[in-house]
């Protein structure tokens, strides 16, 4: 059931590396901010963490945005490298921002239906994992359902297959960048808020995310919505019986 979390974490980086070439290393700091939204939302105002998703996806979204837009933008003409060192450094400053101002003590959500399980015969379904992989699922067909029928969708396709052509149809290229960062923000701020749901929350957290996220991303293909999904079950299912055996 984590593989749709690591699924959906994946999206986002997938389709900036995809659409633009650019391997987004503050990728884990935007899941993890979406893990605190999640916990100081329950902790401090008694908010379900799953209704905390939608203002984690906008916050997410907000900062995606104009980091693309104010920052990476700017260098996407200099090649790989620059782009791997300004997210690099970013990711240092997000997550030392956040040890600052909650520590490094882990912090855990836990609402009240947080033991509760479905019976499989002898097996033990914890309802927090399957609502949230089902949840994970139900954002990932949103997100393809909007690149497949939106005008802005389409621009961001039109933009990953070829960048020239799209320019020349009447595409903004920067401002589809900006808005594929942003979605790719949202998304991964999804799923920091459910990740607070199964593991201690963190300004480390992203950290322990970004691997995954990256062997997904190879795993079922660069840029790819539904490989991205499915290599996400396959990752967490190899976790799964790695950690029994």
């Amino acid at each position: 059931l984590l593989g749709g979390i690591y699924g959906l974490a994946t999206i986002g980086f997938s389709m900036v590396w995809g659409v633009m070439g650019v391997i987004n290393l503050a990728h884990g700091s935007y899941i993890m901010i979406g893990a605190y939204v999640a916990y100081i939302g329950f902790d401090r105002y008694g908010i379900d963490p799953f209704l905390s998703i939608p203002l984690a996806m906008a916050i997410l979204f907000v900062i995606g945005y104009a980091v693309q837009r104010l920052m990476v933008n700017r260098i996407l003409k200099t090649g790989l490298l620059l782009s791997l060192a300004l997210t690099f450094g970013l990711n240092l400053i997000l997550v030392d921002l956040f040890v600052l101002m909650f520590t490094s003590d882990l912090r855990s959500v836990k609402a009240g239906y947080a033991s509760n399980a479905l019976e499989l015969g002898s097996v033990l379904v914890p309802n927090v994992r399957l609502a949230a992989c089902g949840l994970a699922l139900l954002l990932a067909w949103g997100f393809h359902e909007f690149l497949a029928r939106t005008r802005a969708g389409q621009a961001i396709l039109a933009s990953a297959l070829d960048r020239e052509t799209a320019q020349l149809l009447g595409i903004k290229p920067l401002t589809v960048y900006a808005l594929t960062a942003g979605a790719g923000a949202a998304l991964a701020g999804a799923a920091g808020s459910l990740a607070s749901m199964l593991f201690p929350v963190s300004p480390l957290l992203g950290n322990n995310f970004i691997s995954a996220v990256f062997v997904v991303t190879v795993l079922g293909g660069i840029g790819s919505l539904g490989g991205a999904i499915l290599a996400g079950f396959i990752y967490g299912l190899i976790q799964a019986f790695a950690s029994t055996y």
